[in-house]
Protein backbone atom coordinates (compact mmCIF):
# COMPACT_ATOMS: atom_id res chain seq x y z
CA UNK A 1 0.00 0.00 0.00
CA UNK A 2 2.43 2.28 1.36
CA UNK A 3 6.02 3.01 1.31
CA UNK A 4 8.69 5.26 2.69
CA UNK A 5 11.50 6.76 4.16
CA UNK A 6 11.75 5.62 7.90
CA UNK A 7 10.16 8.66 9.95
CA UNK A 8 12.80 10.12 12.20
CA UNK A 9 12.91 10.96 15.83
CA UNK A 10 11.88 15.04 15.30
CA UNK A 11 9.15 14.22 13.62
CA UNK A 12 7.98 11.17 15.66
CA UNK A 13 8.03 13.28 18.93
CA UNK A 14 6.30 16.38 16.97
CA UNK A 15 2.91 13.81 16.28
CA UNK A 16 3.20 12.29 19.99
CA UNK A 17 3.01 16.12 21.27
CA UNK A 18 0.28 16.58 18.69
CA UNK A 19 -1.66 13.56 19.65
CA UNK A 20 -1.09 14.47 24.04
CA UNK A 21 -3.15 17.44 23.09
CA UNK A 22 -6.08 15.64 21.34
CA UNK A 23 -5.78 12.69 23.58
CA UNK A 24 -5.80 15.41 26.46
CA UNK A 25 -10.04 16.25 26.16
CA UNK A 26 -10.89 12.64 26.86
CA UNK A 27 -8.84 12.34 29.24
CA UNK A 28 -10.35 15.53 31.11
CA UNK A 29 -13.60 14.33 30.54
CA UNK A 30 -13.38 10.79 31.74
CA UNK A 31 -11.29 11.86 34.76
CA UNK A 32 -14.27 14.84 35.37
CA UNK A 33 -16.97 11.91 34.95
CA UNK A 34 -14.80 9.56 37.28
CA UNK A 35 -14.71 12.34 39.75
CA UNK A 36 -18.22 12.90 39.58
CA UNK A 37 -19.06 9.55 40.20
CA UNK A 38 -16.68 9.48 42.97
CA UNK A 39 -18.56 12.48 45.04
CA UNK A 40 -15.32 15.03 44.04
CA UNK A 41 -13.21 12.82 45.91
CA UNK A 42 -9.18 12.72 44.10
CA UNK A 43 -8.52 9.05 43.21
CA UNK A 44 -6.27 8.32 44.89
CA UNK A 45 -6.17 4.68 46.88
CA UNK A 46 -6.42 6.99 49.64
CA UNK A 47 -9.32 8.21 49.19
CA UNK A 48 -11.30 5.82 46.87
CA UNK A 49 -9.24 2.84 47.65
CA UNK A 50 -8.86 0.34 44.69
CA UNK A 51 -11.24 2.29 42.43
CA UNK A 52 -8.43 4.36 41.88
CA UNK A 53 -6.43 1.35 40.28
CA UNK A 54 -9.59 0.76 38.01
CA UNK A 55 -9.68 4.76 37.27
CA UNK A 56 -6.03 4.53 35.93
CA UNK A 57 -6.68 1.32 34.24
CA UNK A 58 -9.60 3.49 32.05
CA UNK A 59 -6.96 6.18 30.99
CA UNK A 60 -4.69 3.44 29.92
CA UNK A 61 -7.56 2.24 28.30
CA UNK A 62 -8.43 5.42 26.35
CA UNK A 63 -4.45 6.12 25.64
CA UNK A 64 -4.28 2.21 23.69
CA UNK A 65 -7.35 2.53 22.33
CA UNK A 66 -6.76 5.97 20.41
CA UNK A 67 -3.77 4.82 19.52
CA UNK A 68 -4.03 1.18 18.21
CA UNK A 69 -7.65 2.06 16.80
CA UNK A 70 -6.14 4.95 14.82
CA UNK A 71 -3.33 2.59 13.44
CA UNK A 72 -5.95 -0.69 12.28
CA UNK A 73 -8.55 1.80 10.77
CA UNK A 74 -6.08 4.70 8.93
CA UNK A 75 -2.71 3.78 9.56
CA UNK A 76 -2.16 6.85 11.31
CA UNK A 77 -3.25 9.29 14.66
CA UNK A 78 -3.98 13.09 14.15
CA UNK A 79 -0.45 13.72 14.99
CA UNK A 80 0.61 11.47 12.51
CA UNK A 81 -1.15 13.09 10.05
CA UNK A 82 -0.03 16.39 10.31
CA UNK A 83 3.88 15.21 9.97
CA UNK A 84 3.01 13.12 7.29
CA UNK A 85 3.40 9.76 8.78
CA UNK A 86 2.19 6.33 8.33
CA UNK A 87 2.17 2.74 10.27
CA UNK A 88 2.37 0.04 7.59
CA UNK A 89 3.04 -3.50 8.61
CA UNK A 90 6.05 -5.26 6.53
CA UNK A 91 4.38 -5.77 3.68
CA UNK A 92 3.23 -2.31 3.47
CA UNK A 93 -0.47 -2.20 4.75
CA UNK A 94 -1.98 -1.03 7.61
CA UNK A 95 -1.38 -2.67 11.15
CA UNK A 96 -3.59 -5.46 11.86
CA UNK A 97 -5.44 -5.43 14.96
CA UNK A 98 -2.92 -7.92 16.58
CA UNK A 99 0.46 -5.98 15.22
CA UNK A 100 -1.23 -2.09 16.34
CA UNK A 101 -1.45 -3.69 20.04
CA UNK A 102 2.12 -5.31 19.98
CA UNK A 103 3.12 -1.95 18.40
CA UNK A 104 1.59 -0.04 21.36
CA UNK A 105 3.20 -2.25 23.91
CA UNK A 106 6.51 -2.36 22.48
CA UNK A 107 6.37 1.94 21.68
CA UNK A 108 5.48 2.20 25.62
CA UNK A 109 8.40 0.50 26.80
CA UNK A 110 10.83 2.31 24.02
CA UNK A 111 9.44 6.07 24.83
CA UNK A 112 9.69 5.61 28.52
CA UNK A 113 13.43 5.70 29.02
CA UNK A 114 13.72 8.95 27.63
CA UNK A 115 12.71 7.72 24.23
CA UNK A 116 15.79 5.78 23.76
CA UNK A 117 14.51 2.89 22.33
CA UNK A 118 13.02 5.32 19.51
CA UNK A 119 16.67 7.27 19.65
CA UNK A 120 18.04 3.81 18.51
CA UNK A 121 17.08 4.19 15.09
CA UNK A 122 20.03 6.20 14.58
CA UNK A 123 22.07 3.39 15.80
CA UNK A 124 20.10 1.04 13.48
CA UNK A 125 21.41 0.46 9.84
CA UNK A 126 18.41 0.17 8.51
CA UNK A 127 17.18 3.41 10.53
CA UNK A 128 14.23 1.58 12.14
CA UNK A 129 13.28 1.86 15.73
CA UNK A 130 13.07 -0.88 19.02
CA UNK A 131 9.61 -0.28 18.42
CA UNK A 132 9.22 -0.95 14.90
CA UNK A 133 11.78 -3.93 14.55
CA UNK A 134 9.88 -5.87 18.03
CA UNK A 135 6.25 -5.39 16.31
CA UNK A 136 6.99 -5.91 12.72
CA UNK A 137 5.94 -2.53 11.72
CA UNK A 138 7.24 0.53 10.51
CA UNK A 139 6.26 4.20 10.75
CA UNK A 140 7.51 5.86 7.73
CA UNK A 141 7.50 9.16 6.27
CA UNK A 142 5.89 10.39 2.69
CA UNK A 143 6.57 13.65 2.14
CA UNK A 144 3.94 14.24 -0.41
CA UNK A 145 0.72 12.41 1.20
Amino acid sequence: MRSGTSAGFGRRIAALIYDGIVILAPLIFFTWAVVMLAHGRAMLRGSVGPWADLYHAGLFAIIAGYFVLNWVHSGQTVGMRAWRLHAIDLSGRRPSMKAAISRFFWSMLAWMPAGLGVLWLYLDPERIALQDRLSDTRIVYLPGS
